[in-house]
């Protein structure tokens, strides 16, 4: 039997997964948690062998924490669900050692598949974004040059990102001079329409 954790903060679709799942003779879902931060809890306390996890989550988002539960529970496999099928998300989630990365509007047949594919030890990816990740431009954004571009393409203005990110408004300038030499953009929209495209925003 595998058996398996959940983790989706949207309740309808956690409850979707997890009544999909219970179909499966040989699949047991053991605990279900609606955000990042409560998936190492968890796991410790369950023991999955595969822990299914959303990207998007609040708190801490999927991929961070199946870089902590590599950490605190090696022998628990990770498959990443997320809607975002982009080169970037597929980097972080291979960097954090996952088993498995699916899209969520995969048929649902294969989530089981996936699951018993990763719980087997082999790595499971979509072979379209795979490619897609290979021919990619990395990203040359630091995480902090991330954050201020999310924030202006939000509309903040400087005062504001200052704020959020307890910056002055002075790095806060520097950090967008960086990042439109970065991206080779004519400007801050530019940029943000850049990294956007690139699925790095």
């Amino acid at each position: 039997m595998i058996r398996v954790l959940l983790a989706e903060d949207m309740h309808l679709i956690r409850g979707a997964l997890a009544s999909l799942l219970r179909l499966e003779p040989d699949i047991e879902v053991v605990a279900e948690v609606p955000s990042g931060d409560a998936v190492v809890p968890a796991a410790l306390e369950h023991r999955p062998d595969v822990a299914v996890l959303d990207v998007q989550m609040p708190g801490m988002d999927g991929i961070e924490a199946a870089a902590e539960l590599g950490k605190r529970l090696p022998g628990c496999r990770v498959l990443v669900l997320t809607q975002l099928g982009r080169p970037e998300v597929l980097r972080r989630a291979l960097a954090a050692r996952v088993g498995g990365f699916m899209l969520k509007d995969a048929p649902p047949a294969d989530l089981a598949a996936a699951v018993r594919r990763v719980n087997a030890g082999e790595t499971v990816i979509d072979p379209a974004l795979a490619a897609a990740t290979i021919t990619a431009r990395e990203n040359p954004l630091s995480p902090r040059e991330v954050d201020v571009l999310r924030l202006a393409a939000g509309g903040d203005d400087l005062s504001e990102i200052a704020h959020a990110l307890h910056l002055t408004k002075g790095t806060v300038r520097n950090y967008l001079g960086a990042i439109v030499t970065k991206l080779d953009a004519r400007n801050r929209l530019d940029a943000v329409r850049i990294a956007t495209e690139a699925g790095w925003l």
